[in-house]
């Protein structure tokens, strides 16, 4: 197995550094290798442009540090091609329990329905993710890692907005400086973001006067594959605690420790190894393997983008560990800005759909950083009225289903509906479902010509996506067929899935090439409150642009030409 914490890689001399370089302005060039800087990379090289991935380091992350990913962060890595590693390395699970004092007050549920590929959430050490996205940028031709290559300097040149606008990095390397320029750079470069600082920026909102001790630790348990958050446990009064199983045996156990405890002091085992056994008893076993101390914000930039320079993950926002939605939000990030810069890049889209990158995910990073500080708030309160509400809600909660809405021990990540995007087609027929335009889609179980199990999402992949609803069988109206061959014969790529009720033929007069689907379960229709000849117009980051449910070719045109920010789509 490989050990993902003591690898380095290798510095190599670029085309750049030549004597004799002729100056080359690359499409786009990512700055940090992190977690979310490495799968933006891997998405915007999957969509066709060549990526250079810049990285001051040699070294991926030690310690488990971001460990709970979502089923959006893995429905996103199926898409990068790393997603069943992650999986199988990781440890999956849905359950969560929540403690006061020595006493269970209820148990939730994070994926109570049936019919979805992957988990509510994995928890996988952060190394190891590097580690599997590292790997896949590596088999990818059109990207290019350079390590040890520092960002010093950053200019924007030429008009903003114009075919002649990029940046102008200086780059220091062990054999000196060179200049890189890009046409977009994307900052991913963690929460003290040197592009940010470089760029004279700042990040603003409220840092949290708390301390909270991290510790891995290696044993043999019996506790189940679950997530057991306490509020005042006896063995940590006054306190909480959080408890989660990570793969080889490894154990996360946050510890709130208050905002007077000595960060110095508390990472000595002679302060760690106490607090564990006091939780896990006297005769358990375990090995330290990591430790931290770590406090924490809520912050975010101004705007995620500045001219040609865009912000993802840490270094645009910033939030608590509380519901796991630092990471989590940071690889959305990737997934809606990589298409939007291919759409430009390929000019398919107006600049101005970069503009959309910073509107969305500026408005996913506000409720965030909303959800983030409630829950904060809760397990950390800041006054005696404060500790009285939070004790009776749990109190309540025991009983009354209520009360378990209001107690808040960390609401774990869920992907934004970007009710307000300028993308979005809004509605103009009557639909039930979740699939609202804004809305990430849902995953559901299908089978395909062969009977041989299928998944929606995989279905949909990475690019523009039509969606049909119908029975086998089913006559396309004209309206429908028109709309389906405008889209076909269009300027953007296009893939096209049918998805059938029943047994029979597929309706003539699909797009060539379409994947024809059936509804496995019905949950498809279900979830997409779909009937005969209702059509979704999908984005390449799988959120619903617009239905209808008969779709006509003028309606589906100026609704793609939105999506893009096109001009003429008033």
């Amino acid at each position: 197995m490989i050990d993902y914490q003591t690898l380095t890689f290798e510095y190599t001399r670029c085309s750049e550094q030549s004597p004799d370089a002729a100056a080359c302005v690359r499409p786009v060039v990512v700055v940090g290798a992190g977690p979310v800087g490495l799968a933006t990379a891997i998405d915007i090289a999957q969509h066709g442009l060549p990526v250079v991935l810049v990285d001051d380091d040699c070294t991926l992350s030690t310690g488990s540090r971001a460990i709970c990913f979502s089923k959006r962060s893995l429905d996103i890595f199926d898409r990068l091609g790393c997603g069943e590693r992650m999986v199988e390395k990781g440890v999956s699970w849905n359950v969560g329990k929540v403690f006061r004092k020595d006493e269970l007050v209820y148990t939730f549920n994070l994926l109570p329905e049936s019919g979805h590929h992957r988990p509510a959430f994995i928890n996988l050490q952060q190394y190891y993710v590097e580690g599997f996205l590292l790997e896949r940028a590596q088999a990818l031709p059109n990207l290019e890692i350079r390590w040890k290559s520092k960002v010093t300097g950053i200019a924007q040149r030429g008009t903003p907005g114009a075919e002649d606008a990029h940046v102008a990095l200086e780059i220091e390397t062990p054999d000196g400086q060179y200049e890189l320029l890009a046409r977009y750079a994307v900052a991913a470069d963690g929460s003290r973001s040197p592009v940010r600082k470089l760029m004279g920026l700042d990040s603003h909102g409220r840092t949290f006067k708390d301390r909270f001790l991290i510790a891995d630790v290696k044993m043999e348990a019996d506790f189940p594959t679950e997530r057991w958050f306490w509020f005042d446990p006896p063995f940590h009064p006054n306190q909480s605690v959080l408890l989660h199983r990570q793969p080889d045996n490894v154990w996360r156990i946050d510890f709130q420790l208050g905002w007077d405890a000595d960060p110095v002091l508390e990472k000595t085992p002679e302060r760690v190894i106490p607090r564990v056994r006091a939780l896990l008893g006297p005769d358990v076993k375990f090995e330290l393997e990591w430790v931290s101390i770590y406090t924490f914000s809520c912050l975010r930039m101004d705007s995620f983008r500045h001219g040609n320079v865009l912000f993802a993950g840490d270094s645009a926002h910033l939030v608590s560990p509380f519901g796991a939605r630092g990471a989590n939000s940071g690889f959305q990030d990737g997934e809606n800005l990589a298409w939007k810069l291919a759409m430009v890049l390929e000019q398919r889209a107006s600049d101005a759909l970069l503009d959309t990158y910073a509107s969305e995910r500026e408005y996913a990073a506000d409720e965030n950083i909303r959800n983030s500080t409630r829950s904060t708030d809760f397990i950390t309160p800041k006054s005696a009225v404060s500790r009285v509400f939070r004790d009776a809600v749990l109190t309540l909660a025991r009983e009354h289903a209520f009360a378990r809405q209001l107690v808040n021990s960390g609401r774990l990540s869920v992907p934004a509906v970007l009710h307000e995007s300028t993308l979005n087609t809004a509605d103009e027929e009557t639909f039930s479902g979740q699939m609202v335009p804004g809305a990430s889609c849902a995953d559901a179980p299908l089978v395909d010509a062969q009977g041989a199990p299928q998944w929606l999402l995989a279905q949909l992949g990475g690019r523009f996506a039509g969606l049909l609803f119908c029975r086998a069988g089913f006559a396309l109206e004209s309206d429908t067929r028109a709309a389906l061959d405008a889209l076909a014969r269009g300027p953007v790529p296009m893939h096209f899935v049918a998805v059938l009720d029943g047994e029979g033929a597929a309706p003539e007069g699909l797009p060539p090439g379409t994947a024809v689907v059936r509804d496995a379960e019905g949950l498809a229709a279900q979830r997409y409150g779909a009937q005969d000849g209702a059509f979704y117009l999908i984005r390449p980051d799988q959120h619903v642009c617009a239905r209808w449910r008969r779709a006509d070719a003028p309606r589906v045109e100026r609704a793609l030409k939105r999506a893009l920010c096109v001009a003429g789509t008033a």
